[in-house]
């Protein structure tokens, strides 16, 4: 019986990954408007706890005030890269010639007695292919404005639905006392998931910010385009801040003549990484979301061979977000184990599973 439920659930997740796949362009839209859905009312949250007075933020005017603020985040954006992305595009070519060249005449190449003209330019392309990567990520950004209406008719909806949630919960379960259970564990997740979310948030834009602010100073080219990669990246646990760390050191390398810059720039941009990521997300979160780097991998490939860039940006949050909800019921609660980079959930996590 337990090889046959095995089975079940293996064919079960494979039909899933399937209908992802031919799926996309329907559930593509529905995932980004619900990741919208979700980020504007948990900044809506955050606006109804500021204190006004012996009162505070009616819920309807700081779901208004949040909307808001996303829409001119949004427009912002996708003005800042309508007309950079042009630009990058236009110069990338450039600076992958002149990485392969710099590839080419490192020094240990010359001292170890090496031909430049041995070097196997072809793999180093096939490496650190910069025009691929940059056509991927505005194909991306393009594919995801030409879903713009669907999307927003999808946050419409949700926004409709909201209202009729807890209804819908409690006609569900139809018993009052597994009712209260069921709305304490969905209350905990809920408050892990927006916590986490909130950290993720705050520390990815401090990533970015401060990231642009370092290359602006030392004169790195599209400081701003950086600082927003950096930003994206460091959504990923592990693999997304070793890529931002790597990648401007690189344009650095394919601008300059010298590695002084190069070496500035991986130092800099390393040390802020270590410092937000090891040293302030950890005191702000209380104890690690992150998940195993080997799951995060497989993760990244998988979601990219099924939606992807915009895939592998969402996989990796939205796993961790399945972790913390399979971290709460004793069933489920193996696979977040064994999701996890130590084997140990959160302690909050721990008592709530005791309590059942």
């Amino acid at each position: 019986m337990k090889i046959l439920n095995l089975t079940a659930a293996v064919l079960l997740v494979v039909l899933i990954f399937y209908l992802l796949k031919v799926g996309q362009a329907l559930l593509l839209p529905l995932v980004i408007a619900i990741t919208l859905w979700y980020l504007i009312n948990t900044l809506a949250i955050i606006f109804a706890r500021i204190p006004l007075g012996q009162s505070s933020i009616p819920k309807p005017v700081s779901l208004m005030a949040s909307f808001l603020t996303f829409t001119l985040l949004v427009w912002a954006l996708i003005s800042f890269l309508g007309g950079s992305l042009d630009e990058v595009t236009e110069v990338i070519p450039n600076y992958q010639a002149n990485l392969e060249t710099r590839f080419a005449n490192l020094p240990f190449i010359e001292a170890l007695n090496i031909d430049s003209d041995t070097v196997d330019m072809a793999q180093i392309s096939e490496w650190v292919d910069l025009p691929q990567f940059f056509t991927s990520f505005a194909g991306s950004f393009a594919s995801i404005l030409a879903s713009g209406g669907i999307i927003l008719i999808y946050m419409g909806f949700l926004f409709l639905e909201q209202g009729h949630l807890d209804r819908k919960i409690s006609n569900f379960i139809a018993d009052p006392a597994r009712d209260q259970n069921a709305r304490q564990i969905i209350s905990r997740i809920r408050e892990d998931i927006q916590k986490y979310i909130s950290i993720k948030m705050f520390t990815s834009s401090v990533t970015g910010i401060l990231s642009y602010i370092f290359l602006r100073l030392v004169e790195v080219d599209f400081a701003g385009v950086w600082g927003l990669l950096i930003f994206l990246l460091n959504f990923i646990p592990t693999v997304g801040s070793i890529i931002a760390t790597i990648f401007p050191a690189l344009i650095a390398l394919a601008q300059s003549d010298g590695y002084s810059l190069f070496i500035l720039v991986l130092l800099g941009i390393g040390a802020l990484q270590v410092c937000i990521g090891n040293v302030l997300e950890p005191r702000l979160m209380g104890s690690s979301f992150n998940l195993s780097p080997l799951v995060i991998l497989l993760n990244l490939g998988l979601w990219n061979y099924i939606w992807g860039v915009v895939g592998m940006f969402l996989c990796v949050p939205l796993l961790i977000i399945i972790t913390i909800v399979l971290s709460y019921f004793p069933q489920t609660r193996p696979i977040a184990v064994i999701l996890s980079s130590d084997g140990r959930l959160r302690p909050t996590i721990d008592k709530a599973a005791n309590s059942k």
